[in-house]
C-alpha cells in the first residue's frame, strides 16, 4: 500500500523541494536538506504565472455541477487559503528583516512573492468563476471571512501576530524569530495548508470538478512544500546552535496545538451527522497532518512527542 503521505507528490519537482515530509527517509530522520541558496535557485526553476490559469469549465462545475450544499461546505477551505495566504503574505516582511543571514533574507524575499502570487490565484479564481458577489479582493476578503471558524483567527491574530509584531519592535530577537518560523512554516504551511491542499485537489481530481483550481493550486502546494523545506533548514540549524532554539520550537507546537487542531476543523462539521469530510473522517484528515509533522520534527532533531 502506498503511504499516504507521498500520494500524488512523488513527482520529480515536489522531490527537489526536500520537504522532509515527502520523504519516507525522514521517519529515521535522514534528509537531506537544501540549503538557502540552492532553495533560492529551485525557486527561480519553477516559476508560474497565474495569468496562464484556464478556469472556464470551473465556471461551469461551480454553478452547474456542485450542488449549493457542497459549494457551501468547500468554502471554508476556500476561505481558510485565500485569508491565510493574504494574512501571512503581510506577516513575512519582519520575519524576512530579523532573519540573521543575508542568504535567508533573500529566500524569504521570494516567499513573500509566492504568497502575493497564491493570493492573487485566489482572488482570480473568485473573480472568474463568480464565487462571491463581491468584485475587488479587499471585499472579496472580508466576504469570505463568514466561512471560517474562531481557532482560525486564535492562530493567525494571536499566536502568530503576536510573534510578528514582537520583531517588528526587535528584529534581533532569534528566539521569538525561531517561534515565527515554527508557527509559520511547520504549524500553518507544514500541517493545515499541506493537509488541506492535498485532500481538496484529491477531491476534485475524484469528482472530475475545477481543473483549473486543480492545476494551479498543486503548484500553489509545490511552493509550499519548497517554504517549509526552508522552515525545516532553518529549525534544524537553530535547534543545533543552542537548546534554547530547540525548547523554542517545542514550546510554541505545544502553546499552538489546541487551534491548530481547531482549524482543521470546519465550523458545519458534525461528528454525528457528517462523519466524513469529502470523503475522508476527522481522525485520517489530523493523522495525515501528525506525520508530515513528525517527519520534519525527525529531520529537524525533535522527537515527535514534542508535538
Amino acid at each position: 500500500m502506498t503511504d499516504p503521505v507521498m500520494q500524488r507528490t512523488e513527482r520529480e519537482d515536489f522531490q527537489a523541494t526536500s520537504d522532509p515530509a515527502l520523504q519516507e527517509s525522514a521517519d529515521r530522520g535522514e534528509v537531506n536538506l537544501l540549503g538557502y541558496e540552492e532553495l533560492y535557485n529551485l525557486w527561480e526553476r519553477q516559476q508560474w504565472s497565474t495569468q496562464d490559469l484556464d478556469f472556464t469549465q470551473d465556471k461551469v462545475d461551480w454553478h452547474e455541477r456542485i450542488s449549493p450544499e457542497e459549494r457551501y461546505q468547500r468554502m471554508y477551505g476556500l476561505s481558510s487559503f485565500f485569508i491565510g495566504e493574504q494574512k501571512v503574505a503581510e506577516e513575512l516582511g519582519p520575519m524576512m528583516r530579523a532573519a540573521p543571514t543575508e542568504e535567508m533574507r533573500i529566500f524569504l524575499c521570494t516567499q513573500i512573492a509566492d504568497e502575493a502570487r497564491h493570493v492573487r490565484f485566489f482572488n482570480r479564481f473568485y473573480d472568474e468563476v463568480g464565487v462571491l458577489e463581491s468584485d475587488n479582493l479587499q471585499d472579496r476578503l472580508a466576504e469570505t471571512s463568514a466561512h471560517l471558524n474562531p481557532q482560525f483567527n486564535v492562530l493567525f491574530d494571536e499566536h502568530l501576530a503576536s510573534r510578528v509584531d514582537r520583531l517588528a519592535r526587535k528584529p534581533e530577537d532569534l528566539e521569538t524569530l525561531v517561534e515565527a518560523v515554527t508557527l509559520y512554516h511547520m504549524i500553518i504551511e507544514g500541517m493545515l495548508a499541506l493537509t488541506g491542499q492535498h485532500f481538496i485537489t484529491e477531491y476534485n481530481e475524484q469528482q472530475g470538478t475545477l481543473p483549473g483550481f486543480v492545476d494551479g493550486f498543486t503548484k500553489i502546494a509545490r511552493d509550499e512544500h519548497r517554504h517549509v523545506a526552508f522552515g525545516a533548514r532553518f529549525l534544524r540549524d537553530m535547534a543545533q546552535a543552542d537548546t534554547r532554539y530547540r525548547d523554542a520550537i517545542q514550546r510554541t507546537l505545544v502553546e499552538s496545538g489546541p487551534a491548530a487542531d481547531g482549524v482543521l476543523t470546519p465550523p458545519w462539521y458534525d461528528e454525528d451527522e457528517e462523519p466524513e469530510v469529502f470523503g475522508y473522517t476527522m481522525e485520517e484528515t489530523k493523522a495525515f497532518a501528525m506525520k508530515c509533522l513528525e517527519r520534519r520534527l525527525k529531520v529537524i532533531g525533535l522527537a515527535p512527542a514534542a508535538a
